[in-house]
C-alpha cells in the first residue's frame, strides 16, 4: 500500500514536470483514426461506447482502444489491449509494449475517457501523439483539446456532444 502512495507520488510529479513545458498543437486536419483510452476501474461498457462513436460516423477498423484496470488477475482475459499500475515504472516509463505502441501511433484524435485524475492514465494521455485530445472536464485542463462536462456513465452524451462540436470545429 505504502509502494503504491510513492509510485503514484514520483509519476505525479513528473506529469507536473512535464506539463509546465507541454503546449498542445493545433490541428486542422480531418478525424480518420481514433484512440481511446478507457478507465475500466469506473467504466466497463466500452462495447458501447465505441459502438455509439462507430454510429456517430467512424470506421470500427480505425478505432483502437486501450483499457486501464486498476488490479489484473492472471486468469483475467481482455477483449482489447490492457495495462494496470504496474505496468508503469515510477519514473513515469512503460514497461508494457502495448502502452509504448498505444503512444507512439499519431492518432487524429484520443478519447481519454475517464474523469478521475489516476496518475497512470495520465501519463499515457500525456505522452500520446495524438493530434487533437479529448477528455473530461474534470481531468487537468492542460492535457486536452477539447474537454466534456459530463460523466463517464453517460457515453451516450459525451459522444453525442462530441460530435455535435467536431461536426462545428469542421474536423469531421
Amino acid at each position: 500500500m505504502f509502494l503504491k502512495f510513492i509510485k503514484d507520488f514520483f509519476i505525479k510529479k513528473t506529469i507536473n514536470k512535464s506539463l509546465s513545458d507541454y503546449k498542445l498543437l493545433a490541428s486542422d486536419t480531418k478525424i480518420l483514426t481514433v484512440g481511446v483510452l478507457i478507465d475500466e476501474t469506473y467504466f466497463a461498457k466500452e462495447q458501447e461506447l465505441i459502438s455509439e462513436i462507430v454510429a456517430s460516423g467512424i470506421d470500427k477498423t480505425s478505432i483502437e482502444i486501450l483499457v486501464f484496470k486498476d488490479r489484473i488477475k492472471k486468469k483475467d482475459v481482455f477483449e482489447n489491449p490492457s495495462f494496470s499500475r504496474s505496468d508503469i515504472a515510477f519514473s513515469g516509463g512503460f514497461k508494457k509494449q502495448e502502452i509504448s505502441q498505444f503512444t507512439s501511433k499519431t492518432f487524429d484524435m484520443l478519447i481519454s475517457y475517464y474523469d478521475v485524475e489516476k496518475p497512470h492514465l495520465l501519463v499515457v494521455t500525456l505522452q500520446s501523439q495524438a493530434k487533437f485530445k479529448v477528455g473530461f472536464s474534470t481531468i487537468d485542463k492542460r492535457l486536452n483539446h477539447f474537454m466534456i462536462n459530463t460523466i463517464a456513465e453517460k457515453h451516450q452524451e459525451f459522444v453525442s456532444e462530441l460530435f455535435k462540436y467536431l461536426k462545428i470545429l469542421n474536423k469531421l
